[in-house]
């Protein structure tokens, strides 16, 4: 659909430009019925950067604290703990699409009202999500987004809108050190009713309490410590135009950063290039990729998933409120920490090709074989490594977790035994995680561990 056959997209695109956005070669517009928007190429040389965005249009935290509508009741509240920088954005999102004579009316009617998010699934929909772990995180969000409505935002009544709005769309952006911490910052920002250009003052933010500086303090800390101020600071937010970029497996774009510009022209900018310096044909869409995401986390972030999948994965774990009703839970929750064991395990849908017990590939990513650590001694000699330690798929980490869940009481008292002997009864000095991971083999070898684990696999599938 063109531009000029879309009154709202029409509008869109004059708010984008004349807010200093710069589209080269490429276009805005629909991806068909109910697919929302998207990127596309324009004609043929659509190549390198196809479009740069000021970040002074970003929507970030600072941008919330800075601004006078806001500032005075945000900022307390953040500085206080009370709510966080993505709820700033989210209460920024909420208020503005509330007020009728909005600057950012343009951009935020192109946005969607409604998403296919399971926080949007009617109550037979989320039953269909029974027995992932989605299902559960998804009636955890909604519990916390009804709480912090109440206690927050109750007067707004687009809470809801303004979260899918923040998590399907937003970016975490590398911003240049002076950016984020300027000593006096001068912007604009075009108004949706006249579509001219206003500009406001603002001061340097506290993103948080110990870390901002203000006027001299900031040109003394560059000029005595330069060494230690990062060059970047990562913020969370959301970028017009390039946030109409929607996902691919195989990407035709990526965003960057342009701090100098000397890549686009445009200092403190955003644009979007052509991977590997490929043109991308006429007509066809500007993809970028959302990360190596499996269909869980795109389900619950963006509300898609991918048919065959490459990056979908298998999440096992052991649910934190049965842990703490397990008998011995403090005792055992002390041996975790020591251990540093994990309760749940991630494994790549690649590592399953040959099953839990099957031969696994030399490589695993994070569960390098190499990597794998097992204590290969007893105290008594008679424990000896498993035969199956070279094709079990679960990692280390999570089987020691396991282990210590499924001790009883009686083999907690061996293994605070041993480790007595080993460090002395007078707690001469703590345990090591090797020597506690290594009281725990001795005392319990695998057989409440893997029993366990099979607990876990088959109230998974059962669900």
């Amino acid at each position: 659909m063109d531009a000029r056959d879309d009154p709202k997209l029409e509008l869109l695109c004059r708010w984008l430009q004349i807010n200093g956005v710069q589209i080269r070669g490429c276009e805005i517009r629909s991806c068909g019925q109910q697919k929302g928007y998207g990127l596309f190429a324009s004609d043929d040389k659509c190549e390198g950067v196809m479009l740069v965005v000021p970040l002074d249009l970003a929507i970030t935290p600072m941008r919330v604290q800075q601004d006078p509508i806001y500032s005075a009741k945000c900022r307390p509240l953040f500085e206080e703990g009370d709510v966080d920088d993505r709820f700033l954005i989210m209460l920024f999102l909420t208020v503005e699409h509330a007020m009728k004579n909005s600057s950012w009316k343009p951009y935020l009617e192109m946005l969607p009202s409604s998403f296919g998010t399971p926080l949007w699934f009617t109550e037979d929909e989320l039953l269909e999500l029974k027995g992932t772990t989605l299902h559960k995180a998804s009636i955890l969000q909604k519990k916390k987004l009804q709480e912090l409505f109440d206690e927050k935002v109750k007067p707004l009544a687009e809470e809801l809108l303004a979260n899918s709005i923040f998590w399907t769309r937003a970016l975490n952006i590398p911003l240049p050190h002076s950016f984020v911490f300027p000593k006096v910052v001068t912007k604009q920002l075009s108004s949706s009713s006249s579509l001219e250009k206003h500009s406001e003052d603002m001061n340097a933010p506290n993103l948080c309490k110990d870390s901002a500086v203000d006027g001299d303090e900031t040109q003394d800390l560059k000029a005595t410590s330069s060494e230690i101020i990062p060059e970047n600071v990562w913020v969370e937010g959301l970028v017009p135009g390039i946030d109409f970029c929607n996902h691919g497996s195989e990407a035709s774009a990526l965003w960057e950063v342009d701090a100098t510009g000397d890549v686009t022209g445009i200092p403190l900018s955003m644009y979007l290039l052509s991977t590997c310096g490929q043109k991308v044909p006429a007509q066809k869409e500007i993809l970028i990729s959302y990360g190596n995401k499996g269909n869980e986390e795109l389900l619950y972030l963006y509300g898609f998933i991918i048919e065959k999948n490459p990056d979908d994965y298998l999440m096992v774990h052991y649910p934190m409120e049965a842990f703490q009703q397990a008998s011995c839970a403090d005792s055992k929750g002390q041996l975790l920490e020591i251990q540093k064991a994990e309760l749940r395990c991630i494994l790549p849908k690649d590592l399953l090709k040959h099953g839990f017990f099957g031969q696994p590939p030399q490589t695993q990513g994070s569960f390098e074989l190499d990597k794998i650590f097992y204590n290969n001694y007893s105290w008594s000699g008679q424990r000896k490594v498993p035969s199956y330690l070279d094709k079990l798929v679960f990692p280390e980490d999570f089987l020691t977790g396991l282990r210590t869940i499924a001790m009883q009481e009686n083999e907690l008292l061996q293994v605070s035994s041993l480790l007595e002997e080993l460090v002395g009864s007078a707690e001469e000095r703590q345990p090591t995680e090797t020597e506690v991971r290594a009281a725990v083999w001795e005392v319990c070898g695998d057989a409440g561990a893997l029993q366990l684990l099979v607990d876990l696999l088959n109230t998974k599938y059962v669900n």
